[in-house]
């Protein structure tokens, strides 16, 4: 039930025999949220992360509780057991920064698993950064640098998904029936600030926005039904509209107002 996840109000006796609500907070009450198989949990328990994912913060009985900073939710979905899941709704799919799209484990990744559960050795867990750390880091990466042409081209990557749009290619037109929202070229951006920091560099390239595009925008697009009996995943295409959108344009803006 979404109590269980967020929290409910409970009836304590004070220490003067009084009977008082008290609030119990629930497991969203965490800077790192995992939902594994977060498909298996009912449509009214998923739209209970709706506010905490957005707003960071969680509202019991009309009192707005805020999470602690930083906080994100980390969620896996199993690609093949689809017997009594509910799809996640596009409103909370929108709210997840990045789809990982999770391989078979290669051959190191395999002896790496196997060495660390089949053996008497524990792993150490060392602490390498904390809450105050990311929140300054957080607001450094704000700082990176966007030129106006490589913001346009993510503007345009993302529009290039709008069905109908300027920027629409053929197989927009022909396999979506929604496209990606303003919250998918905010992912891109950003992304592409944190990768462009981790190269260590200040500005954001088209580069960077590239590969940024496919994470940030995989499940954010709605296919349609010719898409779905043809069983072409999105990534196909995204990446179809990623080779016809140019990188530079001749009406691309030059100064940022």
């Amino acid at each position: 039930m979404p109590s269980d996840i967020i929290g409910t109000n409970l009836i304590n006796e004070s220490d003067e025999g009084k009977r008082v609500f008290s609030f119990q907070a629930g497991p969203i009450f965490s800077q790192i949220v995992l939902a594994d198989e977060i498909n298996r949990a009912t449509p009214k328990t998923q739209s209970a992360l709706l506010e905490a994912m957005q707003e960071h913060s969680v509202t019991v009985a009309g009192t707005i509780h805020q999470l602690e900073e930083p906080f994100f939710v980390m969620a896996t979905q199993n690609p093949l057991e689809q017997e009594g899941t509910y799809p996640l709704p596009e409103a909370q799919l929108d709210r997840f920064f990045f789809k990982l799209v999770v391989q078979y484990s290669g051959r190191e990744e395999m002896a790496t698993i196997i060495d660390r559960t089949t053996r008497n050795e524990w792993p150490k867990v060392e602490k390498i950064i904390d809450g105050d750390d990311i929140r300054r880091y957080q607001k450094l990466i704000r700082e990176v640098i966007v030129a106006p042409p490589v913001q346009d081209y993510a503007i345009r990557l993302v529009m290039g998904t709008h069905p109908g749009g300027p920027f629409a290619a053929g197989s927009t037109n022909k396999y979506i029936r929604c496209g990606a929202s303003p919250r998918g070229a905010q992912a891109i951006v950003l992304g592409s600030k944190v990768r462009a920091m981790l190269e260590g560099r200040v500005n954001v390239s088209f580069e960077d926005i590239r590969k940024m595009y496919l994470p940030a925008l995989r499940h954010r697009i709605l296919l349609n039904f010719e898409a779905q009996a043809e069983n072409i995943p999105s990534d196909v295409v995204l990446e179809e509209i990623l080779k016809d959108v140019k990188e530079r344009v001749t009406d691309a803006p030059t100064t940022r107002k």
